[in-house]
């Protein structure tokens, strides 16, 4: 029987996309999804910390009690905005997060242009950042409606031109950025949709999360 892994997520749209990513790696993951819609996470983001940490302790809790060994965080302004590092020890279960990606990226980069589903998100991914490498330059912008669009299944093109999205990579790479950061598990996505409209690299930290995960 394959190992299970828990798959936290913020909505049951990038939970299913969190499953589907260790699906095409051969894993088996189970899907735990926090919020119903990615207005709910965003509520749920602002709720105090004690509270945050509480729930999240619990999910992952009963994860366990079904049998998953490791955790994927599958939601940036989720793991943004909770310490799983901090469950991870409590609870002796590995847990992989995007931040866990940008803190080990930071220093092949000057300047980064980033992209995030809200303020929450982008703020953890800048403490992510700047915590592995002070003298980085960032440039940010939220796009909780991009995200709802992706919930709703618009199609990628669509989503892309709708959004100004390619016209906001250009303004990013126009400041000096010399990668777009997609700091939402929604955005891969439009992924390629929007590489074939900017010439600007897109980090997505998806596969990066995978192999964090086979460490364990």
């Amino acid at each position: 029987m394959d190992e299970l892994i828990a798959v936290l997520a913020g909505t049951p749209v990038d939970t299913r996309m969190g499953v589907a990513v260790l699906q095409k790696a051969g894993l088996a993951g189970v899907p735990f999804p926090v919020s119903e819609d990615p207005r709910a996470q965003t509520a749920f983001q602002l709720l105090p910390s004690e509270e945050k940490l509480a729930a999240m302790e619990a999910v992952l809790r009963t994860a366990m009690e079904r049998g998953c060994r490791r955790a994927l965080v599958y939601c940036n302004s989720m793991s943004a905005s909770v310490d799983f590092s901090e469950l991870s020890e409590k609870l002796g279960l590995p847990v992989v997060t995007p931040m866990d990606v940008y803190r080990r990226a930071a220093g092949m980069y000057r300047c980064l242009g980033v992209i995030a589903a809200n303020a929450q998100g982008l703020a953890g991914i800048e403490r992510a950042l700047l915590a592995s490498n002070p003298t980085l330059d960032l440039y940010g912008a939220c796009a909780l409606p991009a995200v709802l669009s992706v919930e709703a299944g618009e199609p990628p093109e669509e989503l892309v031109l709708r959004h100004h999205l390619a016209e906001l990579a250009s303004w990013f790479q126009s400041c000096g950025a010399e990668t777009l950061l997609l700091g939402c598990t929604h955005f891969p996505y439009f992924k390629a949709a929007l590489a074939a409209r900017t010439a600007l690299p897109l980090l997505d930290p998806g596969q990066e999360m995978l192999r964090l995960l086979g460490a364990f």
